[in-house]
């Protein structure tokens, strides 16, 4: 992908995510990654009114190169690009939201503990597969970085490379080959994360045998623990 190309997809995918409520206010960033560096949303910028030329561009080691200053979450979503170079080298794009429904399952009494989601419908498994759950640290804490890389290495290991992990109380962490592609897996997480929520412990899931079946029939990478 060329860079002008990345500024104007990033532009779209945040004014997309902010008009339908994916995030509000400056809350969130998208990150792109190119052959000589990594775009990211500037600090403290409006995902629905975001500028091309304002993107935030850095180089390899992290300097800035041009455009406004970058998020403060830029050394998480360096992190990530490492921590997925092996098993998801084609990872191009990652987005952090703080979507309503996946924060509020964090918050929830009848909560989550190490995983967000329990595997409820068939897209959540093929699409989005297990989220990890990061305990709470304040935001641009460098500890979350470490806790990140852990937990992409650890599915690693399981035979399952996640796709996401939710920061609690803040919100998901989505990655994938593309930007499309990660605003689709972020809107199917948070859509799995509204049916849970709604549904509270009425909530009927998807058994071992049917889970087994999606990953033989469309190689989805769900880690059979």
């Amino acid at each position: 992908m060329t860079e002008d190309w990345a500024r104007q997809e990033i532009c779209r995918i945040g004014k997309s995510l902010f008009d339908r409520g994916y995030v509000h206010s400056s809350a969130g960033n998208i990150s792109v990654k190119l052959d000589d560096g990594f775009l990211i949303t500037p600090t403290d910028a409006v995902m629905g009114f975001l500028e091309p030329a304002k993107i935030s561009k850095v180089d390899l080691s992290g300097a800035h190169v041009s455009g406004d200053a970058p998020s403060k979450t830029l050394g998480l979503h360096r992190s990530v690009y490492a921590a997925t170079g092996i098993n998801q080298p084609l990872t191009s794009c990652i987005i952090h939201t703080h979507s309503t429904y996946c924060v509020a399952l964090t918050l929830n009494d009848d909560g989550c503990t190490e995983e967000l989601l329990e595997p409820m419908t068939p897209y959540q498994v093929m699409k989005v597969g297990r989220v990890p759950l990061i305990p709470y640290k304040r935001p641009g804490d460098p500890r979350v970085i470490e806790l990140v890389e852990k937990s992409i290495d650890r599915y690693s290991k399981l035979g399952g490379a996640v796709r996401c992990v939710m920061l609690s109380a803040l919100g998901p962490v989505v990655w994938h080959d593309s930007p499309s592609k990660a605003m689709a897996t972020l809107e199917e997480l948070e859509e799995s994360a509204k049916l849970t929520f709604l549904l509270g412990k009425s909530r009927s899931l998807l058994t071992s045998s049917e889970i087994q079946e999606l990953k033989e029939v469309f190689n989805c990478p769900w880690a059979l623990k």
